[in-house]
């Protein structure tokens, strides 16, 4: 995944941990949502752009 062994994962999962604390759920939440709605935007241009192509079609 993303060429990171087992040990880089660790070392980021024991980072994250120590720098968030009880908080890392909310932040995790947060990420998610963030990229639920980037992904929701790309889609939204992407259609956009198919739309202006009929258009001019």
């Amino acid at each position: 995944m993303f060429g990171l062994g087992t040990w880089e994962l660790l070392v980021i999962l024991v980072v994250a941990l120590l720098v968030f604390g009880k908080r890392l759920p909310e932040v995790m939440r947060g990420l998610g949502r963030s990229l639920n709605e980037f992904k929701r935007g790309m889609h939204d241009v992407g259609e956009a752009v198919v739309a202006e192509e009929r258009a001019k079609s």
